[in-house]
């Protein structure tokens, strides 16, 4: 889960509750304003109707222009005594104007008048006009609710975007950087001081990085090349030794066997410097390559090579395919994939080789399919096959990274397939 899609869960959480709080405080505060204003006008009523019946004036009438209404009737001084003076309820009453009943609000009240005769006065107020302004109010504060979450949250989360902006592109520098190719610097055009810690912390992993990485290649580049002397003379002795001496059948088997270890170490090592020599761009110049040409002789060489295991070859080529790459280079590419699928195939096996719309495919028979986040690793092997050192995908890796090419393996029917994509920019 995103970073700011965890934030908008976590705000809606958090506002949702409060902005829901406020609403009802508010909206129970209109209404009890309301009720309030209600009772002040018909408090207001009653004492104008009061005062004229206690001055003998004439009393408002009923039909005045208003829907208020009200009743006056005399009662005893016991239920006067047992009563509240002034007291309001909701109830409904019948509206002669209408012909029909409606909620109202109702003020009931008692007064005496000078002969001591108690007087019990109702006035009501139709409230149908309060119910509607009342859903007004509702439908307004959800609807300014949900506005006011929709609004504080879009805020909240443009300016989170804005104040994090350093992160987001750290983090896309961090995805884009690679050990042992030339990375731009650090983004570091901010002025939040842990932002810019953080920046510096991750220029210096990368440095260190780049210092393990530069080791390693040296290491395995000057390792490489002391070995290439001492296997080269160790290899001599031994066919001095099949050659010179009188040895008897065992001994001449186990010497057979030590010069089969001594070629795979020659091999091995080779491809190391290889693999070095790619790490460190040591193969700058480059050339207009014919990759159907290299394919046809690289495999027809390989052809002769495994004859005796009857592996047949189809190929689906076009008459010429074109790329701009270091002749070197193209011929690693080539061969590693197209030895990698004769090894790795069964006697009497097909391997199929196509080149169109800019791909290159080698299929091979297979039982099973391989590990796809490791079948490129240097040293992988599923199953360990003569001949093979464990470096071949691995140099066809390297040399595709170099030429910002893509490399895919997928099993499918039966078949391992590997493909080699080039850029349109990278074909002449």
């Amino acid at each position: 889960m995103k970073l700011t899609t965890r934030l908008f869960l976590h705000l809606s959480a958090v506002m949702l509750p409060v902005l829901a709080l406020w609403a009802a405080l508010f909206y129970f505060a209109m209404i009890d304003e309301i009720n309030d204003e209600a009772d002040d006008a018909l408090e207001d009523y009653s004492e104008l109707i009061i005062m004229r019946y206690l001055a003998g004036r004439e009393l408002p009438t009923l039909n005045n222009g208003s829907n208020n209404s009200y009743t006056l009737q005399p009662v005893d001084s016991l239920y006067a005594a047992t009563s509240s003076r002034v007291s309001f309820h909701d109830a409904e009453v019948y509206i002669p104007e209408k012909g029909e009943t409606e909620p109202a609000r109702v003020l009931t009240c008692l007064f005496c008048d000078q002969q001591g005769q108690w007087f019990e006065l109702q006035v009501a107020t139709p409230t149908f006009e309060r119910a509607d302004l009342r859903e007004t109010i509702l439908g307004w504060i959800v609807f300014l609710c949900f506005l006011l979450l929709l609004v504080g949250i879009g805020l909240t989360m443009w300016v989170f975007r804005r104040s994090m902006q350093p992160l987001y592109s750290l983090l896309a520098w961090i995805d884009r950087y690679l050990p042992g190719h030339r990375a731009e610097p650090v983004p570091n055009n901010t002025d939040i001081t842990e932002f810019r810690r953080l920046n510096r912390a991750a220029e210096a992993m990368a440095n260190r990085a780049e210092e393990l990485y530069d080791r390693q290649k040296q290491f395995i580049g000057n390792a490489s090349h002391e070995l290439q002397t001492p296997l080269a003379v160790l290899g001599n002795r031994m066919e001095w030794m099949v050659n010179s001496l009188h040895l008897d059948e065992e001994q001449m088997a186990e010497v057979f066997r030590m010069l089969d270890t001594q070629r795979h170490l020659v091999r091995l090592n080779r491809n190391l410097l290889l693999l070095t020599k790619i790490d460190n761009q040591q193969f700058p110049e480059s050339s207009t390559i014919d990759l159907v040409a290299l394919i046809e002789r690289e495999g027809a060489m390989l052809a002769d090579i495994y004859e005796a295991r009857a592996i047949r070859c189809e190929r689906l080529l076009p008459e010429r395919f074109e790329v701009e790459m270091n002749e070197t280079l193209a011929s690693i590419l080539v061969t590693n994939l197209l030895r990698n699928a004769y090894l790795h195939s069964e006697d009497g096996a097909v391997v199929k080789v196509e080149l169109k719309h800019r791909t290159l495919t080698i299929e091979n028979d297979g039982a099973e399919p391989l590990d796809g986040d490791r079948i490129f690793d240097r040293f992988y092997q599923r199953s360990k096959r003569e001949g093979s050192t464990g470096l071949g995908l691995s140099l066809v890796k390297a040399v595709a990274e170099s030429y910002h090419l893509q490399v895919l393996y997928d099993y499918k029917a039966g078949r391992h397939r590997f493909r080699v994509i080039w850029p349109s920019r990278g074909v002449a």
